[in-house]
C-alpha cells in the first residue's frame, strides 16, 4: 500500500465499521462483535505496517500525503506521521480493541455501542495523523459525539450529567481553538501546521499576527493553550475529569484516560510548541506552576479519595501533568543543556504512552472489582482479594507497580527521563514534584494493602471469582507490554529519540 492509502485507511476503516454497523441490516450479536473487533484491530495492523516503514535516521515525517482539498480556502488534505504520531497510533491500536471488548461485554444495545466506539477510535486516529487544522479539528470535535453518547447511554447513574459536563468543558476549549486558528488564517492565509511553523521559524508569523492587533499573538496562543489544556487535562481545566471517568463505562474510561487525554498532550507538542514558541517561553513560569499543581494536587486528591475510579482519575491527572511539566520546563529553561532537553522531551512522550497502558489496566481492574461487588466503587467495600482471586491480584499488582514507577516496569522509564531532564533545567520545580512521587506511593500502596491483602471482607466475603478467559484477554496483553517495555525501553525510545534529538539541536534559545 502507498503512504497515502495507509494513512487514509488507518482512519477510514474504523469509521467504515461504524457506518456498516449503523446502517446495515439485521446482524446477530456475535457477527456485530466480530465486525467491530476486526475494524478496531485494523489500527494495530496498519500501525505495524507503518512501523515497518519508520526510519530512525529521519526525525521528521516518514510518511506523508498532501493534496489540495478546498482550494478557495487554502485547505489541504494533509496527513503524515513522524515517530511521535506513530507512537500514539500504536497506543490507540493496542488500547482500542481492548477497550472495545470491555465496553461490549456487558453492554445493552451492543450494535449501537460498537458503532459509537469505532467512530470514537477513528476520530482519535484522525487527530494523530492530520497536519492541516481543518481535518484535524473535524476529528477533534467529532470525537466528542460518540464519547457523549457512550457515557450518557451506557454509563453509571449520573452518566448523563457527567457526559454534559465533559462536552461543555471541551466545547468551550474548542471555541478558543477555532477562534485562534481563524485569526491565524486571517493573518497568513493558511491553517496548515507545517506552513505556520515555517512562518514562525522565519519570523513572519509574529508580524502577520501583529497586523491584527497588538494583543492578537497572545490571544491566539491563549486560545490554543486552553483548547488543548481542557483535553489533556492541564490544571485547573481538569474538573470535568473525575466525574466523567467515574461514570463512563469501564471500556470508555480506559479509552478516555489511555488515548483521549493523549490527544491533548500530542497537541501541545504538535501545535502549541512549533507555532507559538515565543509565547510559550514568555509564559513558561506560570505554566510550570499549573503543571506542578496538577502533579501535586492530583496526587493529594487521589490520596483523599474513597472511590476507586475517582482515585484513578486524579492519579491520571498527576501522571499526565508530568508530561506537561517536562515541556514547560524546556520552554522556560533559557540556555540549557541539550542532553537535559532531549531527556525531558523524550521522557514526556514515553510517559504518555506508558501511562496509557497502566492507567487503562487499572481502570479495567476497577471494573472487575465493581462487577464482582454489584457495582460499588467504594474502597472500604473490599478486602482480601488476593486470597479470593490470586491470578487477578498478580496482574493487578503489576499494573499498580507500573503506575507507581517501579524499576523494571514500563512506568519507570518515562518518569526517570522526565526527572533527569527537569532537574537539570528547573531544579526547584523538580524537587517539589518529587513530593508527588511519595504521595503516589502512599495512595497506590494503600489501595493495594486495603483491597488485596488482609482478611476477606465486604464484597469479597462471598463468592469472588478469579479472572475468566475474556478478562485475561484484556488484562494479560497490557501486563505483558508493561513488562516488555520495562526491560526493553528502547522499543519506544527508538521512536521518539530521533525527534527529541532534533528538537534539542534546533531549540531556539533566548
Amino acid at each position: 500500500m502507498t503512504a497515502a492509502s495507509l494513512l487514509t485507511a488507518l482512519v477510514a476503516v474504523p469509521w467504515l465499521g461504524a457506518l456498516l454497523l449503523a446502517t446495515g441490516g439485521a446482524l446477530p450479536a456475535r457477527a456485530v462483535r466480530a465486525l467491530a473487533a476486526l475494524a478496531s484491530l485494523s489500527t494495530l495492523v496498519f500501525g505495524a505496517l507503518l512501523l515497518a516503514r519508520f526510519d530512525p535516521a529521519v526525525p521528521g515525517l516518514f510518511v506523508e500525503t498532501r493534496v489540495p482539498w478546498i482550494r478557495s480556502l487554502g485547505i489541504d488534505y494533509h496527513l503524515g506521521l513522524d515517530g511521535m504520531g506513530l507512537l500514539f497510533v500504536l497506543l490507540t491500536g493496542v488500547l482500542g480493541p481492548l477497550a472495545l471488548a470491555t465496553t461490549l461485554r456487558r453492554a445493552a444495545k451492543v450494535r449501537a455501542a460498537a458503532a459509537w466506539f469505532l467512530l470514537l477510535q477513528g476520530s482519535a486516529l484522525g487527530v494523530f495523523v492530520a497536519l492541516d487544522f481543518f481535518p484535524w479539528f473535524i476529528c477533534w470535535e467529532l470525537s466528542l459525539v460518540p464519547a457523549f453518547f457512550l457515557i450518557r447511554g451506557w454509563g453509571g447513574a449520573n452518566g448523563g450529567a457527567a457526559a454534559y459536563r465533559f462536552v461543555v468543558f471541551t466545547l468551550a476549549g474548542s471555541a478558543g481553538l477555532l477562534l485562534a486558528f481563524a485569526a491565524l488564517y486571517a493573518a497568513t492565509g493558511t491553517m496548515n501546521f507545517a506552513d505556520l511553523a515555517q512562518l514562525r521559524a522565519t519570523g513572519e508569523l509574529a508580524g502577520k499576527l501583529g497586523g491584527l492587533g497588538t494583543l492578537a499573538p497572545a490571544l491566539a496562543f491563549l486560545g490554543v493553550l486552553v483548547g488543548l489544556g481542557v483535553k489533556a487535562p492541564l490544571f485547573p481545566f481538569h474538573s470535568w475529569m473525575p466525574a466523567t471517568y467515574a461514570e463512563a463505562p469501564v471500556g470508555v474510561s480506559m479509552f478516555l484516560t489511555g488515548v483521549m487525554s493523549k490527544m491533548g498532550v500530542y497537541g501541545f507538542f504538535r501545535i502549541l510548541w512549533p507555532i507559538f514558541p515565543a509565547e510559550l517561553r514568555a509564559h513558561a513560569a506560570p505554566l510550570l506552576v499549573l503543571a506542578l499543581a496538577g502533579v501535586l494536587l492530583g496526587a493529594l486528591a487521589a490520596l483523599r479519595s474513597g472511590s476507586l475510579r475517582r482515585m484513578l482519575a486524579y492519579s491520571s491527572l498527576n501522571h499526565v501533568s508530568y508530561c506537561l511539566l517536562a515541556l514547560f520546563a524546556v520552554a522556560g529553561a533559557g540556555r540549557a543543556d541539550g542532553v537535559a532537553v532531549e531527556s525531558a522531551l523524550a521522557g514526556a512522550l514515553i510517559q504518555a504512552f506508558n501511562h496509557g497502558l497502566s492507567a487503562a489496566a487499572l481502570f479495567f481492574v476497577a471494573g472487575v472489582l465493581e462487577h464482582r461487588s454489584g457495582g460499588t466503587s467504594d474502597l472500604d467495600r473490599f478486602g482480601g482479594v488476593r486470597a479470593a482471586a490470586p491470578r487477578f491480584a498478580l496482574l493487578a499488582g503489576v499494573a499498580l507497580f507500573s503506575s507507581l514507577g517501579l524499576p523494571g516496569l514500563n512506568g519507570f522509564v518515562g518518569e526517570f527521563l522526565i526527572f533527569r531532564g527537569v532537574f537539570a533545567l528547573q531544579p526547584l520545580v523538580a524537587a517539589l514534584a518529587t513530593v508527588a512521587l511519595l504521595v503516589t506511593a502512599i495512595f497506590l500502596l494503600g489501595f493495594w494493602q486495603r483491597v488485596f491483602h488482609g482478611p476477606r471482607s465486604g464484597a469479597v466475603t462471598g463468592t469472588f471469582a478469579d479472572l475468566d478467559a475474556a478478562e485475561w484477554r484484556v488484562l494479560g496483553p497490557l501486563v505483558f507490554l508493561m513488562i516488555l517495555l520495562g526491560v526493553a525501553p528502547q522499543l519506544l525510545a527508538g521512536l521518539v529519540n530521533p525527534l527529541a534529538t532534533a528538537w534539542a539541536a534546533t531549540l531556539t534559545l533566548p
